[in-house]
């Protein structure tokens, strides 16, 4: 395959592995590592700068993309792309949050899976995408099929990788460099394809968000202790847990307020040990609230019919206060973007503090998304 029109110069010591090779011609350079230096011609090359991966500069605008998961893909909503061509799992980029926004939806039947027992470079070769917004080392020590040598190959022969790992704080491999907030990650995304101006209508709909949501979370004495689980099937008698940390897989756990029941115990977070625990361990702790991951596919009722009977059927389950008390909720999946991000925190905040209505304007979230800047 013919290199793309893609060149990268390293930055940081630890993206010298990931980054490309010398930019040349007409590309502008990066001033401080995180803030891109724009051209005065519209079509000549620019550079984004992201650890790990350094700088990258782009010969044109990409059009077609692969997403590392539902976290980015939702900034590509955000900002007007098409969709991505993949993302790692297609079941947990749950495009139904977009449900309640006028005129925004996303057709999931063409995205494609990029783990299916493995991560093939194949798979890469078949996608052909313009840049690859994936953390390297999400590929390189997440799963062990790949070696840096694989990821080189992907970047020379197809594309490059542009991307950080941002959803959670626990992977040891991640230690080493920055990572980056929600609208960080959505500011460098935006860049990339040349849509700063949507990006800069989304920071105004953030902050009218936060101002709405402030009066919503009750003081500190009022806020509920909770902790989050991913279930084990439909009757879950085994639980993934997971401490509430500062990814963006949290933030709206973060921003209402909650306290963590599992961050004070012996219980490991699930990213760091990669253990279960089962419902006599759960019930050593007995948190009021129990948020549990892995049903977004299911509405309300349906959980409540399955999930939710199922605990309170169940001898030991039963027991716990948040099943007796009827304090158990569907978490919100772990990638949040910027506009899923307030989906789920305005139906978090109507479970755990009884909100009953709109905390952002989703007509102007349809207009921004469709270029009404």
């Amino acid at each position: 395959m013919e290199r793309r029109n893609f060149l990268g110069t390293a930055g940081a010591a630890l993206g010298a592995a990931f980054a490309g090779c010398q930019s040349r011609g007409n590309s502008p350079t990066t001033t401080d590592g995180t803030t891109t230096t724009r051209t005065s011609r519209a079509d000549a090359p620019y550079t984004v700068s992201m650890e790990p991966v350094g700088d990258v500069t782009f010969d044109s605008v990409p059009e077609t993309w692969v997403a590392n998961n539902g976290s980015w893909a939702d900034m590509g909503v955000a900002l007007g792309l098409e969709p991505p061509k993949a993302v790692w799992l297609t079941s947990r980029y749950h495009t139904n949050y977009y449900d309640s926004i006028p005129d925004v939806s996303v057709d999931a039947s063409e995205i494609v899976s990029l783990y299916e027992d493995g991560v093939s470079k194949e798979r890469f070769y078949a996608l052909d995408a313009d840049v690859h917004v994936i953390d390297p080392n999400f590929l390189a020590n997440r799963f062990k099929g790949w070696e840096r040598t694989d990821v080189a190959e992907i970047r020379e022969s197809v594309a490059p990788f542009f991307g950080n790992c941002i959803y959670a704080h626990h992977y040891p491999w991640h230690d080493d460099y920055r990572y980056y907030t929600l609208y960080e990650a959505f500011e460098k995304l935006a860049t990339v394809f040349r849509r700063e101006d949507r990006y800069e209508a989304f920071t105004d709909i953030h902050d009218e968000f936060a101002r709405n949501l402030a009066p919503v979370v009750p003081g500190q004495s009022e806020r509920p202790s909770v902790a989050v689980l991913w279930g084990v099937g439909d009757a879950p008698t085994t639980f993934y847990p997971y401490v509430i940390d500062e990814g963006t897989g949290f933030k709206h756990l973060r921003e209402l307020g909650v306290r963590d029941a599992l961050a004070g115990s012996d219980i490991k977070d699930f990213h760091a040990s990669r253990a279960a625990i089962d419902l006599e361990t759960l019930l050593e702790i007995d948190p009021p609230v129990l948020m549990l991951r892995g049903y977004e596919h299911m509405s309300a009722a349906e959980f409540r019919n399955t999930v939710v009977t199922s605990l309170e059927d169940d001898g030991t389950a039963s027991e716990l206060t948040a099943v007796q008390n009827g304090d158990v909720y569907r978490a919100g999946g772990l990638y949040q973007g910027p506009i899923t991000y307030m989906v789920l925190t305005e139906r978090t905040a109507g479970q755990l503090y009884g909100f009953d209505g709109e905390l952002f304007d989703r007509q102007r979230v349809s207009a921004v998304v469709n270029g009404d800047v």
